[in-house]
C-alpha cells in the first residue's frame, strides 16, 4: 500500500469513527512524519521500538509539550490499531509524556472589557461571545444562524469537542449588534443566491439529510468568510465561516494595544468566563455545563485560579 493510500485510509476509518476533521489532520500530519523520520519505511515494516524512537526523538530532540507527544503517540496507536489492524503489543508500555499542572491565564474582568474596548466590528463581537458565553474559537466561527435563540437567550453550541451539543448563555448586551450581523448575512446570501453560489458548506451526513439546507438562511454561518471558495467534492462556489486566525491575529493587538502584561489569547476569554462566574458565587455544576467539560475536575482548576490570587488568605500586612 502507498503512503498516500494509507493516508486516505486513514481519512476513512477517521471519518467511520466519526472524528473531528482537526483531529483527522492532525492524525495524517504525525503518521506522515513518523513515516519521513523512519527514511518512508512502511508501518507494517515497523513495530513498537520504531515508535518509540519517534516519540524519543519529539521529547528529547525536538522539546515538543506532554500534549504534542501524546498527541503523536493516540495518532500511532490509531494507525495501527484501526487502521492497519496490527497489534503491536509493547505499545500499552510505551509511557505517556505527564502534562505540567499550569494555572491558565485569566483576565481579571475589567482587563476583559479594556481588550474588547480595542476591537472593532466582527472581531469585536465573536471576542464578546467568547467571554460572554464561554465559547471556544472553534465553536464560535462554526455557529450558525439557526443557534441563536433570541428568545430563550441561548446558544447553541453543536458538534463541540468530544462531539458533543450544549447550550450556554446568550448576553443580552450583544443583542444589537447579533441582529445587525445576522441581516448583513442575510444580504450577502441573497447576493450569492442571485449569482447562483452553492450556499454555505455543510458536513456530507447532513447534506445528504438536508439537500436544500445549503440554500436556506437558517443555515448560513453566522461569521461567514469574506470570499467563496471551489468545492472540489461538489464542483460548486460555496461560503465557508470566517477563519479562526482573522481573531487571533486581531486580539493579539489589542492585548498589545492593552498594555496588560499577561500572555492572553482568544482561549484566555473563555478561562475569563469561567473564572468570572465562579467569583460570583455560581455553582461550579452550572458552569461545568456552560464549558462543555465532561469531568467537573476539568472545571475546578478555575477555583485554584481563585485562590491563588489570594483572596482565600489574608496578607500579614493587611491585618488590623
Amino acid at each position: 500500500m502507498s503512503p498516500t493510500k494509507l493516508l486516505d485510509q486513514v481519512r476513512t476509518t477517521a471519518a467511520l469513527r466519526h472524528l473531528s476533521e482537526r483531529t483527522v489532520e492532525a492524525y495524517v500530519q504525525w503518521i506522515k512524519r513518523y513515516i519521513i523520520f523512519h527514511n518512508k519505511r512502511h508501518p507494517l515494516d515497523m513495530k513498537a521500538p520504531e515508535v518509540r524512537a519517534f516519540l524519543s526523538h519529539l521529547a528529547q530532540e525536538l522539546n515538543v509539550s506532554a500534549s504534542t507527544q501524546n498527541q503523536a503517540l493516540n495518532a500511532l496507536a490509531f494507525l495501527y490499531n484501526q487502521v492497519l489492524h496490527n497489534d503491536l503489543g509493547e505499545i500499552g508500555e510505551i509511557p505517556r509524556a505527564k502534562r505540567p499542572k499550569r494555572l491558565p491565564v485569566v483576565l481579571t474582568h475589567d482587563e476583559a472589557l479594556l481588550v474588547l474596548s480595542f476591537l472593532n466590528g466582527v472581531e469585536y463581537l465573536m471576542a464578546s461571545l467568547l467571554y460572554g458565553s464561554g465559547l471556544r474559537l472553534t465553536e464560535c466561527t462554526s455557529l450558525r444562524i439557526r443557534d441563536i435563540d433570541f428568545n430563550n437567550r441561548i446558544i447553541y453550541v453543536r458538534d463541540g469537542k468530544g462531539g458533543k451539543d450544549r447550550t450556554t448563555m446568550l448576553p443580552q448586551s450583544l443583542f444589537q449588534k447579533l441582529k445587525h450581523q445576522i441581516e448583513f448575512v442575510r444580504q450577502l446570501h441573497q447576493r450569492d443566491l442571485l449569482a447562483n453560489y452553492g450556499g454555505c458548506t455543510l458536513p456530507d451526513a447532513l447534506e445528504r439529510k438536508y439537500p436544500n439546507a445549503p440554500r436556506e438562511i437558517a443555515w448560513q454561518y453566522l461569521f461567514p468568510a469574506s470570499r467563496r471558495f471551489v468545492d472540489a467534492n461538489r464542483g460548486l462556489e460555496r461560503r465557508h465561516h470566517i477563519d479562526e486566525s482573522v481573531l487571533q491575529r486581531a486580539f493579539k493587538i489589542a492585548v498589545i494595544r492593552s498594555g496588560i502584561p499577561k500572555n492572553a489569547s482568544c482561549h484566555t476569554l473563555r478561562h475569563s468566563f469561567a473564572t468570572r462566574l465562579l467569583e460570583q458565587s455560581y455553582d461550579i455544576r452550572t458552569v461545568q455545563e456552560l464549558l462543555g467539560h465532561a469531568d467537573v475536575r476539568t472545571t475546578m482548576i478555575y477555583t485554584h485560579v481563585l485562590t491563588k490570587r489570594g483572596r482565600a488568605v489574608r496578607s500579614p500586612l493587611d491585618e488590623p
